[in-house]
């Protein structure tokens, strides 16, 4: 047995095959050793022709020995160069998987879920707004090709005075067995908006549910929260390293009592094109609340969480975990939707339901405590905690605050402290024990700004849920078409410290709806998208993410 399987690691799954070349050296030619020859010839004489310099040159030296030299280091004016824009890419997690045969300590093993089990991987990308829609694709993590969104462009013609005139490419692959990569050209030094998502859904099974997730740009620093190990629990992370560079990841673990000590979680390498699977419950066993702290070098990596709950031989859910906003003094979580008090009240006091009620996850990284305040705005205002919503999170720890005792309804959720920390809220799903449940995580998220392009699954219910935390902001909405086409935009105006929920068209001039284009203005506006099913337990969150970054420039300052 490998140290990775001794330490709960499963095995690396390569999806190409690395190349090999031989170690052996050519040998020299007579014309290689020739010139080799000519070679020190010309080192030989460029070190006379230096001496006859030098010699040449001692009066200038002389001479400039008698001007007065500076007194200190001289700085240039710091310039602004131009970076240039790289390719968008995101990287889409595998659907979900049964673990199977796997006890702490050994690999993950994985078999098939149902016979009812599906996946759809959708994807948008949006154009230039002189209408040229950016050369894209799908392949798979090791570089197959899987589908093409739009072909590369002949030309990139320049925007005309007036307003944009936007155009979108979008494209649907079902069913998907694998890791895949969604990726854009730029256009014009400028990335380009791209937005995909991979959702699953099953009707029978262990895995009963939905789950969806963002296809995540890759990156080297991550927070992932929600994580449980505990009876009838299961977390499995998938880290994919789409790039052409090996990455070594280590993991940082918490729990509610501080931070976890796994030897097995640290020096975690990811091949070019892989995934690796490591089963959490090897490293921190039994722990109900776990946060995962994900750095890695060398190449940048995409990591998500697949969590499913077991409760004996009813299911509990299943969810992807996403990573959501750095460290900060203030997290903001919206699509935060609430059942029936009552019933959730009398669900969670149920003996293994504990994690059947909503409940906001916070998590400290230093050795400070945390004194959070936490507040919940509702369609009607803001809605009371007990405790007046204040909660003391030791520094180095993991603290779960219930939301059990909420009025059923949308809510944005709203964490600040004078500590830095992370936080998740969890939405659940069904009020019955003895029926199937569903849950889902609502990561922290940034602020909305201009032109966010959202993908959106092609069925089932889907939901904006908007929240306003104070003063007052305006948000537009316009549906991207199956057909590449950007409708009329949709205005509403949100007051401050309310959540507005909006239920989206599945279609929209006569074509499929395959995502929108959202912008805000005003105060700050946080958003996510909510998805269920109708008639059942099923739900999943979405947090629309960050807008494509146009031309970036950086400082660079010049001295001696």
């Amino acid at each position: 047995m490998s140290d990775d399987q001794k330490n709960g690691v499963e095995r690396t799954t390569d999806h190409g095959k690395p190349r090999t070349e031989s170690a052996k050296a050519p040998k020299p030619s007579k014309e290689r050793a020739g010139s080799r020859r000519s070679s020190n010839k010309g080192i030989v004489t460029g070190v006379l022709s230096a001496v006859v310099i030098l010699a040449a040159g001692g009066g200038a030296v002389a001479a400039a020995g008698m001007v007065p030299g500076p007194s200190g280091g001289t700085n240039l004016e710091a310039r602004q160069a131009d970076v240039p824009a790289g390719r968008s890419l995101g990287v889409c997690p595998e659907p979900a998987r049964l673990v199977t045969g796997t006890e702490v300590g050994t690999d993950a093993q994985f078999s098939p879920v149902s016979t009812t089990a599906t996946s759809a991987l959708n994807a948008v990308v949006l154009s230039t707004p002189a209408g040229t829609v950016p050369g894209s694709g799908i392949t798979a993590l090791g570089g197959k090709n899987v589908a093409e969104i739009a072909k590369a462009p002949t030309s990139t013609p320049s925007p005309t005075p007036g307003p944009p005139v936007l155009a979108a490419a979008a494209a649907s692959v079902s069913p998907v067995d694998s890791p895949t990569v969604v990726g854009a050209d730029p256009i014009g030094n400028e990335k380009a908006s791209l937005s995909a998502n991979l959702s699953y859904s099953a009707t029978d099974g262990d895995l009963r549910g939905l789950a969806a997730a963002q296809c995540q740009q890759p990156g080297n620093d991550a927070w992932l929260l929600g994580s449980n190990t505990a009876l009838g629990r299961t977390a499995v992370l998938n880290l994919s390293n789409a790039s052409e560079t090996p990455a070594t990841v280590n993991l940082d673990l918490f729990g509610h009592q501080g931070q976890i000590q796994a030897p097995g979680a640290r020096g975690l390498l990811i091949a070019p094109g892989t995934t690796r699977s490591v089963n959490l419950a090897g490293l921190a066993p039994n722990e109900s609340e776990l946060a995962v702290h994900l750095r890695s070098t060398g190449g940048p990596v995409a990591g998500t969480i697949q969590q499913s709950v077991l409760r004996g031989l009813v299911p509990g859910g299943v969810d992807f975990l996403s990573p959501g906003a750095a460290p900060s003094n203030l997290q903001v979580m919206t699509g935060v939707d609430i059942q029936d008090a009552a019933a959730l009240k009398a669900l969670g006091g149920k003996s293994g339901f504990s994690d059947a009620v909503p409940a906001l996850q916070l998590a400290v990284p230093g050795s400070t405590d945390a004194v959070v305040q936490v507040k919940l705005y509702g369609a009607n205002g803001e809605r009371q905690l007990p405790n007046g919503g204040v909660v003391t999170v030791k520094g180095g720890t993991v603290t779960s605050l219930d939301l059990d005792g909420v009025p059923a309804g949308s809510y944005t959720v709203t964490a600040s402290s004078d500590v830095s920390f992370v936080a998740s809220t969890r939405i659940a799903r069904g009020a019955k024990a003895e029926s199937p449940t569903d849950f889902a995580w609502s990561p922290s998220s940034a602020r909305l700004g201009s032109q966010h392009l959202v993908a959106v699954p092609r069925s089932g219910q889907r939901f904006f849920s908007f929240g306003v935390p104070e003063g007052r902001a305006s948000v537009s909405y316009a549906p991207v078409t199956a057909d590449g086409k950007v409708g009329k935009s949709v205005d509403i105006d949100i007051s401050g410290g309310t959540t507005s929920l909006i239920e989206l068209p599945a279609t929209a001039d006569g074509a499929a709806v395959a995502g929108f284009v959202v912008s805000a203005s005003g105060d700050p506006v946080y958003g996510a998208m909510l998805l269920g099913t109708k008639d059942r337990a099923d739900v999943s969150v979405l947090a629309i993410q960050d807008a494509a970054a146009g031309l970036e420039k950086v400082p660079v300052t010049v001295g001696y």
